[in-house]
């Protein structure tokens, strides 16, 4: 149960975080670029590394706490982090290739169905 609560209390916090932080940044630059977006997605990655860090070297977060930030924070704040994450973990791994691919789908291909859902929901 404790688990459940962790995500629950870290996916709170990061979805508030997300909100406040893009709607601030497009504030300040406005919208005529993803700068709201960018900047989450690039301080959810820099979030996720500091974390795994710290917690795969130094041992300072326990699997509870890792729970809290890293899937349930990080995971609501932004899965850009997420992906930066396994991609990582492919390289560490030796798969090089996989680890491109993985961003090349991700990105390339998460684009395309975006636009076939786009188009479909056009059509209906």
């Amino acid at each position: 149960m404790i688990k459940f609560i962790n995500l629950v209390i870290g996916g709170t916090i990061g979805t508030i975080a997300r909100y406040f932080l893009s709607g601030f940044i497009y504030r300040i630059f406005g919208t005529s670029f993803p700068y709201g977006t960018l900047v989450v997605n690039l301080t959810g990655c820099f979030i996720i590394g500091f974390l795994v860090s710290i917690s795969e070297n130094k041992f300072l977060l326990n699997p509870n706490a890792r729970l809290l930030l890293m899937i349930g924070f990080c995971g609501a704040f932004t899965t850009f982090s997420t992906l930066i994450l396994e991609t990582n973990n492919l390289i560490k791994g030796g798969e090089t290739l996989r680890a491109f691919m993985n961003v090349f789908v991700s990105v390339a291909v998460g684009f395309i169905v975006f636009r076939i859902g786009v188009l479909l929901g056009e059509v209906i």
